[in-house]
């Protein structure tokens, strides 16, 4: 009877943090007041079964939100990751992405190579891999830049190799580190060299901002800090 009892447990602890995850979301994009975020994450510290977890998000947008995680004996996907994978058949072997003192950007629909090289010069190049429809297995980035700036944006669940140097200016891998690795999903390696310049790697989600970023992981590394607190 103990181990049932333990066992039942465990999806109201699982939930709980998938349900403060999403309140987390919801009042990085204004949803909801901070008296309102704070009074409905206290709830689901106090909650003692799944269905009073779920109806703190019944009323909230975007009703997908998962409030359920059934234990796993394998890993699965991260449920917010949003890449998409296509066949190996169908990658380019190489891709170039350059900018002399000018900008280059990928973003929304685009397929990147197996092996890219992203290049600036006195420019700055962007490319964004939310939407981008990703080779299975390894992709590479080769990143240049001098006297320029290189911005790398990934979404949750993609998993980012990043080894570089900078030389007078900065690489920077700034990841939710907070989510477990997913040893089934694309991996997109980064490596070059940053001369004068900088190269930043960040995780977003679709539609959101620096800016929207920051505050959430700020929220994100509170709430599990209260957490382990609190229990």
């Amino acid at each position: 009877m103990a181990n049932e009892s333990d066992s039942g447990l465990a999806p109201v602890a699982n939930t709980r943090d998938v349900t403060i995850d999403a309140l987390c979301e919801h009042f990085a994009n204004d949803i909801m007041s901070v008296e309102e975020f704070e009074r409905r994450v206290d709830a689901a510290h106090a909650a003692t079964s799944v269905d009073a977890l779920k109806e703190l998000l019944q009323d909230l947008p975007g009703g997908g939100v998962p409030a359920v995680v059934e234990p796993q004996t394998t890993p699965s996907p991260a449920p917010d990751s949003q890449f998409t994978v296509t066949s190996a058949g169908q990658v380019k072997e190489q891709g170039f992405i350059v900018a002399i003192m000018g900008g280059s950007a990928r973003k929304g629909r685009w397929s990147p190579a197996r092996k890219n090289y992203s290049i600036a010069v006195m420019g700055g190049c962007e490319l964004d891999f939310r939407e981008a429809v990703m080779g299975p297995g390894v992709t590479e980035l080769q990143v240049l830049t001098l006297c320029g700036g290189v911005e790398v944006i990934v979404p949750p669940g993609l998993n980012v190799e990043s080894h570089g140097i900078a030389i007078m200016g900065g690489f920077e891998h700034r990841g939710d580190d907070y989510h477990n690795p997913d040893p089934h999903a694309p991996t997109l390696r980064i490596t070059g060299v940053a001369i004068m310049g900088g190269v930043e790697v960040t995780v977003r989600h679709p539609g959101e901002t620096a800016r929207d970023a920051r505050r959430r992981r700020k929220l994100e590394r509170k709430e599990r800090r209260r957490l382990m607190k609190g229990g």
